[in-house]
């Protein structure tokens, strides 16, 4: 699609490089690189060559996201995936939210990748089904669901109804794809999150084909955890997890 809108000052797509080992790191729904630039940061300084790209439709305005499609936002993470792969050895994919659902649809769509992380990833959200969304054009967006207090996301002020229609489709095509996927996987979950039931982490891990899979808690974040309390050891439990797996 052509997006219409300049891009948001912060909400660019951002790159780190650095060694044979990339990683892909994937924003959410409405959202921008911006909120997962400070984990990407952190995986540059351990050495890894890090791409944060914008999703289609996003970081720039609404009335963009409404045109945008949930294949073009496949296709984003799919060429940031083979944008890596020209100069990285083995590829890991960080997804928040809706980008975790992005990162298992690359993880079955392209079996060696080496291993993924999901935070807080949407498979199922009650409160995006089209009985529980007015039938309006336009939904006010909620403010971030942040508990470390004067933290700042670039999100949209409002969600277009239409893409809410999008992600729907998204979430359903991943959970049926779920039992074909079976690469290393770490499932990060808030005890706490306003916006994607912890219960969504639950059903990806039970049915991940995944022999090498992990659910971890996080006790003191809210849904936007790459950005909160809890950021600093998702850093340290998925560059563990990067070296350990890199290094068989």
């Amino acid at each position: 699609m052509e997006e219409n809108y300049p891009v948001i000052e912060g909400a660019e797509s951002f790159y780190f490089e650095g060694n044979e080992t990339g990683v892909l790191v994937i924003h959410g729904f409405t959202g921008t690189p911006q909120s997962m630039r400070p984990l990407g940061e952190t995986f540059h300084q351990a050495g890894f060559t890090v791409f944060g790209p914008r999703l289609a439709g996003h970081g720039t305005h609404y009335e963009d996201l409404e045109q945008t499609s949930y294949m073009e936002w496949c296709n984003t993470v799919e060429e940031g995936y083979h944008f890596l792969k020209e100069t990285c050895r083995n590829i890991y994919i960080v997804g928040f939210s809706m980008g975790g659902t992005l990162t298992l649809h690359v993880a079955e769509q392209f079996p060696s990748v080496k291993g993924i992380i999901l935070i807080n990833a949407a498979i199922d959200v009650p409160a995006m089904h089209p009985d529980a969304v007015p039938d309006v054009q336009f939904v006010e967006t909620e403010i971030p669901d942040i508990k470390q207090e004067d933290v700042y996301e670039i999100t949209y002020e409002k969600t277009p109804v239409q893409s809410l229609s999008q992600i729907q489709k998204l979430m359903k095509e991943q959970r049926e794809k779920l039992p074909t996927i079976h690469v290393p996987t770490r499932i990060f979950v808030s005890d706490v999150d306003h916006v994607v039931p912890p219960s969504n982490s639950e059903y990806i891990y039970n049915h991940l084909a995944s022999e090498n899979k992990r659910l971890i808690r996080m006790h003191d974040s809210y849904h936007v955890a790459p950005l909160d309390n809890d950021k600093e050891m998702i850093a340290i439990e998925t560059i563990a997890f990067i070296n350990g797996l890199t290094t068989l």
